[in-house]
């Protein structure tokens, strides 16, 4: 792999994009792909970005985060969005696509591009020279996940994905969760939503009878090592005091409001630098996204809550990208090294497209001897490079695209619609001067 050629390793969706941004640059790529000649244990096919789940890439409209970043990408000539546009299929208000039409559609097209070479074999260790952009997904082989390890360091790099919901800050009610650390020690540094017996049994009652996700069977695997993070249901299924004995435990937090220490309390810790977003601690779930919302809302103070992200307990390979990457995708100790997807840690089909747009985009200026790019923070490809490469490495968990994650507006608006649509506005103005000045 000596060459002059920029390799991409990793045909989903993160991959195509990535390969052709370098390619539509006028850079020689090469894009490996060990499908169809070894299968992953999720996908069935061999054709370039095959969506292995859901066939919708979220909410269309621009005033939705995944809208938002539908009209960054269809702006900057994303090919993956437009072919979900060419390929869509009703599905009321979200963007879906013919997942057979559009996976061959995609491998045909960057199959005939001059600039694009694709190569159908496992590739096992990062090459150890030239321009590298790593898009092998939550489902990483083997040897190149162990390379992987050493060369980031194995406490940097996760195989399982255990992560609980996060929750805008704004939509917790105030006059109700309070702030404060156990036994007052140190900084007050966690939300505390208080439950007293009766809030606490239906809460328990609910969780033990909510309806779960069930693990693929690679997934179960790898879940039965860690007794350390069980799904909070199972702990609710384990006896009626186990959750108070564990995540809910009262012991040391007093509402000073009050005075009363609580039956239990549920924490929330504080997710980014501004204090946008709260994760639930200790919530890792299987339960089924509709089943969360009405279970955790439940919880007093979150009756109003807006989840960003909801909990999973699945297989994912990604890396702990504040320790490792910079916002322009490149990796802090080797710059000629890319990462974009959901190796990355970020969640979606078009946060990964984005992520092969802007690694893509940044490998072909690497080697065309120009400076990389940084997305503005107030875009939404800016705001998610711009937290997952500067949350916290301690407690970092993979986030999808999200208002939450973005700037305050200058002026505080309380309707969410209209809040939505500021973000949108100010977004796509501060792309457009973007483009002018870093790509016109």
């Amino acid at each position: 792999m000596n060459d002059d050629r920029i390799h991409v390793i990793g045909g989903g969706l993160a991959g195509t994009e990535a390969a052709w941004q370098i390619a539509r640059m006028g850079v020689p790529v090469v894009l490996h792909e060990m499908r169809p000649v070894k299968l992953s244990p999720a996908h069935h096919t061999g054709e370039l970005a095959e969506l292995v789940c859901s066939n919708s890439f979220g909410a269309k409209e621009s005033d939705r985060a995944p809208g938002l970043l539908h009209a960054e990408l269809r702006r900057l000539g994303s090919i993956v969005i437009g072919k979900a546009d060419e390929h869509n299929v009703p599905a009321g208000g979200a963007l879906a696509v013919d997942r057979g039409l559009f996976g061959r559609d995609l491998t045909a097209t960057l199959s005939q591009h001059p600039l694009i070479e694709l190569n159908r074999s496992e590739v096992r260790q990062i090459p150890p020279s030239g321009i590298v952009v790593l898009t092998t997904g939550p489902l990483t082989s083997h040897d190149l996940a162990e390379d992987l390890r050493q060369f980031a360091n194995s406490e940097y790099l996760s195989f399982f994905d255990a992560a609980s919901p996060i929750v805008v800050g704004e939509s917790i009610n105030r006059d109700i969760a309070f702030l404060a650390s156990r036994y007052d020690k140190g900084d007050a540094a966690y939300l505390n939503c208080p439950m007293d017996r009766e809030q606490y049994l239906h809460f328990w009652q609910e969780l033990r009878a909510a309806e779960q996700v069930e693990l693929k069977d690679f997934e179960r695997e790898t879940a039965k090592f860690f007794e350390a993070c069980l799904p909070i249901e199972e702990l609710a299924r384990r006896g009626e005091d186990t959750m108070r004995y564990g995540p809910l435990k009262p012991v040391g937090l007093t509402d000073a409001r009050t005075g009363v220490r609580p039956y239990a309390v549920v924490q929330l810790r504080q997710e980014d630098k501004a204090g946008q977003l709260w994760n639930l601690v200790g919530f890792q779930t299987n339960l089924r996204w509709g089943e969360q919302k009405r279970v955790f809302q439940l919880i007093p103070g979150l009756e109003e809550a807006e989840f960003v992200r909801l909990g999973v307990m699945h297989r994912n390979t990604f890396i702990n990208a504040p320790q490792l990457l910079q916002p322009s995708l490149q990796f802090k100790q080797r710059p000629t090294l890319l990462a974009a997807g959901q190796l990355i840690g970020t969640e979606g089909y078009t946060a990964a497209a984005a992520g092969g747009w802007l690694a893509g985009t940044n490998a072909a200026r690497l080697a065309l001897g120009k400076e990389p790019l940084v997305l503005p923070p107030t875009t939404m490809m800016g705001a998610l490079f711009e937290f997952i490469s500067s949350a916290s490495p301690k407690h970092f968990q993979p986030m999808p695209p999200n208002f939450g994650i973005l700037p305050e507006l200058p002026v505080r608006i309380r309707n969410k619609q209209e809040r939505y649509a500021a973000y949108r506005d100010r977004a796509l103005a501060d792309l457009e001067e973007a483009i002018a000045r870093r790509l016109g």
